[in-house]
């Protein structure tokens, strides 16, 4: 049994894009997210890492990129996430989604109660509509109106080498519990996420553009015994990793995904405004001095509400 804090649900999912400029025009014009913050893989700074959100770019809602320019459309296997799956309100929301993805040159597939699409690089999505009462976590958009909007993260779904072990960690370590679909559920105080698992393709995976990093969970503040907990239970773990905007605690779980912790704070704010959210290029405090170098090296991306003449 697990006797750790509960965890809040899917904090972020970072995937990787070969082309910036397409990934900033899909997801904030198709997909009606925010641009929430323009910052670098804090890894490998030469490249840019985007953050996409609800409107105050809370965890739960925060898909985020990796550009490696001219990356070829990669392929997801065993112990990678392979779909995104996204709360919307209702039918009428999925039927919304269904007519603009079509006008936006989008195929998508449709079932009673889903909808499932793929971004412009082939990274797999899923809407569903949304029966918990967790809060919705949405973005402003000129095209979409409000109660269409997508709320969040529902679940991600997985391909794990060794599902048996993969769902033990979850149940024992992380506190997962199984739903009768077969997910695993993750909900703390605030809200939930699951992650599914589902059987792995015989090729194996290739990790470049639409294809999913790892996927993050929201922790509360104290990640010290999360450490510890990963420790007794034999995954090896990145120890704490300040990323300025959160900590993070990273960790591959048996079946192969990579795992990430973080915490809900302090957030995309402590380097400006709610309303300059994504107009400039953010560091933290140990690459801002830094700052003309890696910005020479990175594709110029403009703010893309700095033209809306309700937003910008």
């Amino acid at each position: 049994m697990c006797d750790m804090r509960p965890l809040n649900g899917i904090h972020h999912i970072s995937a990787i894009t070969g082309d910036a400029a397409r990934n900033v025009a899909f997801y904030t014009g198709t997909m009606g997210l925010r641009l929430v913050a323009k910052s670098v893989n804090q890894d490998d700074p030469t490249v840019y890492h985007l953050f996409f959100a609800d409107e105050e770019g809370r965890p739960g809602s925060d898909l985020t990129f990796f550009e490696y320019p001219g990356a070829t459309p990669g392929r997801p296997g065993a112990g990678m996430v392979h779909r995104v799956v996204w709360r919307v309100a209702s039918a009428a929301a999925l039927d919304f989604w269904e007519t603009h993805l079509s006008e936006h040159g989008v195929e998508a597939m449709r079932a009673p109660t889903s909808l499932r699409f793929a971004d412009p690089e082939g990274l797999a999505h899923e809407l569903v509509i949304n029966t918990t009462d967790d809060a919705p976590l949405s973005a402003e958009h000129p095209d979409i109106p409000a109660e269409f909007a997508l709320q969040g993260f529902e679940g991600v779904r997985a391909y794990s080498r060794n599902p048996e072990a993969s769902a033990a960690v979850l149940r024992d370590l992380m506190g997962a519990t199984e739903l009768p679909s077969g997910a695993f559920e993750l909900r703390g105080e605030q809200r939930g996420g699951w992650i599914a698992f589902d059987p792995a393709p015989q090729l194996p995976g290739n990790q470049s553009a639409g294809v999913v990093h790892h996927v993050a969970f929201t922790v509360g503040d104290d990640q010290a015994e999360w450490v510890d907990a990963l420790e007794r239970a034999g995954l090896h773990s990145s120890g704490l990793v300040d990323r300025s905007y959160f900590m993070a605690l990273y960790f591959r779980e048996p079946g192969g995904v990579l795992y990430e912790l973080a915490t809900d704070g302090p957030g995309f704010t402590i380097d400006g405004t709610l309303a300059e959210l994504g107009s400039k290029v953010i560091l933290p405090p140990w690459l801002e001095p830094h700052r003309d170098a890696i910005e020479a090296q990175l594709t110029p991306l403009p703010d893309p509400r700095a033209s809306d003449p309700i937003r910008g």
